[in-house]
């Protein structure tokens, strides 16, 4: 082996015929914003089976009574909301600056939650769902709704576009030129460099977003964080049989819930009368990811407490 040789093994050089796919616009930005999770946030997680067999049957009934479209989806984040609402400690953002060990915790007005919509080729982009803390269930399912039809009247390459420019001036504008010059330069210059666009697209973008014509799309500001964000793998992908045990909260959010698939499992358990029986319940495997800075697990005692008032008293959803 020539030095050369060991040069390319060492810089991982694709070989002959590795297939090489770059990162596409949103895969930077979603990875910038991971990355910065990890290095911001020290996360820990609290992992449970929660017991939905009451809230699967409130849930189903009122589904064909309803009169709307209603999603199993839907009622969790309107869960979601009346837990946040117990704990508001859990819906703000952190500011943290290492060198002072210094920050403060911005406990938000509104919930306006990130969640996760598949789009029918696969691609996922999280979406805010906004002002959802005086939301009806219907009105959270019909917001809910809008948002994945907005989706696919938009078009994600120009709106990613303006997501990254104002993801590069915030950190300009935090004096991080250094970073903020990496990323214009592999965005413009680099071997994975995004297409530029177009001096007609570009005309076409600044003419929806100053027209007074009603635009039925997303804008830059519907994909940045949200004040908390709701994972929900077992909707987007029901076939996927895995509890989900952790994923970062996206910085500066402090909360995140996450949801796995509804299943059915056999136990062993006392009924009312303390008589054993064997049954099958539903089963909701969730998982409540929590920056630890903000303090310890006391700030989801409340949260928690909510879920289990809800899941064994599920005919509330009806008050809803």
């Amino acid at each position: 082996m020539t030095f050369r040789d060991y040069i390319k093994k060492a810089a991982l050089a694709p070989e002959e015929g590795d297939r090489v796919e770059y990162m596409t616009i949103r895969d930077r930005l979603t990875s910038n914003v991971l990355v910065n999770s990890q290095r911001e946030i020290p996360g820990t997680a609290c992992n449970f089976d929660a017991d939905v067999t009451r809230l699967w049957e409130e849930f189903c009934r009122l589904k064909n009574e309803c009169g709307y479209k209603l999603t199993f989806n839907s009622l969790m984040l309107k869960i979601l909301v009346e837990g946040l609402k117990c704990a508001p400690r859990l819906n703000a953002h952190f500011e943290y600056n290492h060198r002072s060990s210094s920050g403060r915790l911005i406990i938000k007005k509104h919930i306006d939650v990130a969640v996760a919509v598949c789009l029918p080729d696969g691609e996922t982009f999280q979406v805010k769902v906004r002002g959802l803390e005086d939301k009806s269930l219907e009105e959270t399912a019909f917001a809910a709704e809008e948002v994945k039809r907005k989706l696919l009247n938009t078009n994600l390459k120009r709106v990613m576009f303006k997501v990254g420019g104002q993801r590069m001036l915030g950190l300009a504008s935090k004096g991080k030129i250094i970073p903020t010059f990496s990323q214009f330069y592999s965005a413009y210059f680099g071997k994975g460099r995004i297409a530029k666009l177009s001096k007609l697209f570009k005309k076409k973008y600044r003419t929806v977003n100053t027209s007074s014509a009603p635009y039925d799309g997303l804008y830059a500001d519907d994909f940045t964080e949200g004040t908390v964000c709701f994972t929900n793998w077992g909707t987007l992908y029901d076939k996927l049989d895995v509890n989900i045990t952790y994923i970062p909260p996206l910085y500066p959010q402090v909360f995140l819930f996450a949801c796995s698939r509804v299943k059915d499992e056999d136990f062993v358990y006392r009924d009312e009368d303390g008589n054993v029986q064997i049954g099958t319940k539903k089963i909701l495997p969730v998982a409540l990811i929590f920056d630890h800075k903000i303090g310890g697990a006391n700030d989801l005692v409340p949260f928690i407490e909510k879920l289990e008032e809800i899941f064994k008293n599920p005919e509330i959803i009806r008050e809803w």
